[in-house]
C-alpha cells in the first residue's frame, strides 16, 4: 500500500465516521460487560449468600447458576449486536471507502 493510498484512506470523512462510530460503540459495549461481570463479581466478593440462595425450596441450583449463565447469554447478545452493526454499518462504510478509492485510481483488487 502506497503512503499516497494511505493518505487517502486517513483523509477519507468516511473513514473517520467509520473510525469513530465503530471505536465509540466498542468501548460502550466493553463498558457494559465489564459493567456486568464486575458487579457479579462484587456480589460474590461482599454478599455471597444473595446468590447461594436456592431458587426454590426444593432445589439445590442456587441463584447464581442462572445469574453466571445470564452473564455468558448476555456476552454472546453484544457480541452478536456488534457483529449486526459491523454488517450493516461498518461493512457499509468500508464498502463506500474502497469505492472513493476506486474513482481515486488508488484500490488494488
Amino acid at each position: 500500500m502506497t503512503v499516497e493510498t494511505v493518505d487517502a484512506i486517513t483523509n477519507n470523512p468516511k473513514y473517520q465516521e467509520l473510525i469513530t462510530k465503530r471505536s465509540r460503540f466498542a468501548w460502550t459495549l466493553s463498558i457494559l460487560m465489564l459493567l456486568v461481570y464486575y458487579t457479579f463479581i462484587m456480589i460474590i466478593a461482599f454478599n455471597p449468600e444473595l446468590l447461594a440462595v436456592p431458587i426454590s425450596d426444593d432445589s439445590v441450583i442456587s441463584v447464581g447458576i442462572p445469574v453466571g449463565i445470564c452473564i455468558i447469554l448476555f456476552s454472546f447478545f453484544i457480541t452478536g449486536l456488534y457483529v449486526h452493526r459491523a454488517n450493516k454499518t461498518y461493512d457499509v462504510l468500508l464498502e463506500e471507502i474502497k469505492e472513493d478509492l476506486k474513482e481515486k485510481g488508488l484500490a488494488h483488487e
